[in-house]
């Protein structure tokens, strides 16, 4: 998983990664959420979700402490991160404003 999980965030794309777990309440806020920040930024970025309880070795490569935790990657490089839930709009500004797309 590592090396494709290397390969991921080094898209020329901005790549929008969701440190989740399945037990995690707020995590399920946040899904439908992301649905949306997809439906509207299309092709422009890729949303991927990592389950913190089966990829522990990444959660903790990029010292997820808690979860919901979203970091934004572009060419290798940490854009942004945060944990908690936040809106469909905060989030795509976010990606809008940290990203070079």
């Amino acid at each position: 998983m590592n090396n494709s999980f290397d390969n991921l965030i080094k898209s020329e794309k901005p790549v929008l990664i969701d440190f989740h777990a399945t037990w995690c309440g707020p995590c399920k806020v946040l899904g439908p959420i992301l649905k949306e920040v997809k439906d509207n930024l299309g092709d422009r970025i890729s949303i991927i979700k990592i389950d913190v309880d089966k990829n522990q070795q990444i959660a903790s490569q990029y010292q997820v402490r808690g979860v919901p935790t979203m970091i934004l990657f572009q060419e290798g490089k940490q854009l942004w991160r945060e944990s908690g839930v936040l809106d469909k709009n905060a989030i795509i500004k976010i990606i809008l404003e940290k990203s070079n797309k």
